[in-house]
């Protein structure tokens, strides 16, 4: 496999058609079909023989791509933050991983829970105070290295130093192994019901909405950060010319796919007459670029633009009207299955 591009393919909701954001779809529209991904692997590409799907966790990814074990990876900006942060915290190492394309899905939060404060106590406030109190501080989160890492930042910005610099991540409620400093109890769901109950003093969770923390009757006192579904790739590619092509074929045709989202082309025609007025009507709703795309009959001419049909200033069916109003005949709309502006798209 020296020669192949090993894609690292996340498994679990991101392989299910009907959840992840429909990776497997922008896959195939990307011209990239799967047999085998959405049944739980192994992954095939029978299309592209050089392309070699790597099935597993992108919990895992960030470790894979720091040792070279695959080339290019997808997943969430989180678990990549969270390897990142694990070898920097546990193993003194840094890695530099390169997030090369947003996928534009997947987007989640990582946010602080805790029991609700009084309305005169600010989080920051009540944290200080845990901090003059105890010896030990327990947190559950399911990325404990950012937990770690946030953590350490929060302390050193309410006054507190090098007393607060130990950690261990550890087993839900197993005995510390540390005297003084934070315990991270390494959670595998449920979260909300460990700061619930008591068995921490505040947690750190993934969500989108907040609904469930909101159930929970908890409070979210801080975004720690935000994520989103993308393409990450070891540095290292780039000195083999043969993936480092490949990478390049495989982002290209994938951006071209996220652009084209939401997005579809619209064809008429015009009589001379009504030419004029639809190039001015086009050019003062900023329907084209540099000039209308325009193929000049005898009678007619032929126009085709491109939307996005989920705006709301100008919806598409306003469009098309005030299109057929001026003139146009024979509108129809093509729904755009990939759309690559250029190969300075990317910048890999």
């Amino acid at each position: 496999m020296n020669d192949k591009l090993i894609i690292g393919m996340p498994a679990g909701s991101l392989a299910d058609p009907k959840r992840g954001g429909n990776l497997v779809t922008l896959l195939k529209a990307a011209g990239f079909p799967t047999q085998g991904y959405e049944e739980g692997g192994p992954t095939i590409f029978p299309l592209h023989s050089m392309l070699f799907g790597w099935d597993g966790r992108p919990q895992e990814f960030g470790a894979q791509l720091a040792l070279h074990e695959v080339d290019i990876a997808i997943a969430g900006d989180d678990w990549i933050t969270e390897r990142i942060l694990e070898y920097r915290y546990e193993y003194a190492q840094e890695i530099t991983l390169h997030k090369t394309l947003s996928l534009q899905r997947g987007r989640v939060r990582i946010v602080v829970i805790n029991a609700p404060l009084s309305p005169e106590t600010s989080f920051d406030q009540w944290l200080a105070a845990l901090l003059r109190e105890k010896n030990v501080i327990r947190v559950v989160s399911e990325m404990p290295y950012i937990a770690i890492d946030w953590f350490q930042k929060k302390k050193d910005a309410l006054g507190y130093g090098t007393e607060w610099n130990a950690f261990s991540v550890q087993k839900y409620n197993t005995p510390p192994k540390i005297e003084k400093g934070l315990v991270v109890y390494e959670s595998w769901g449920k979260t909300e019901a460990k700061v619930l109950n008591g068995g921490v003093d505040f947690g750190f969770e993934i969500t989108q909405t907040g609904g469930a923390i909101r159930n929970y009757g908890l409070q979210i006192s801080e975004t720690v950060m935000t994520s989103e579904t993308g393409i990450w790739s070891d540095p290292k590619l780039k000195d083999n010319p043969v993936k480092y092509e490949l990478a390049r074929m495989f982002l290209l045709n994938l951006f071209g796919a996220v652009f084209a989202e939401n997005k579809v082309l619209i064809l008429f025609n015009a009589r001379k007459d009504a030419v004029s007025p639809i190039i001015g009507y086009l050019e003062e709703n900023g329907l084209f670029a540099d000039e209308p795309t325009m193929n000049e009959g005898i009678n007619f001419t032929e126009f085709s633009i491109q939307m996005n049909t989920a705006g709301q200033t100008l919806p598409l069916a306003r469009v098309r009207y005030e299109l057929a109003r001026l003139g146009a005949s024979h509108i129809e709309t093509v729904p755009l299955e990939s759309c690559i502006p250029g190969l300075d798209s990317i910048d890999f």
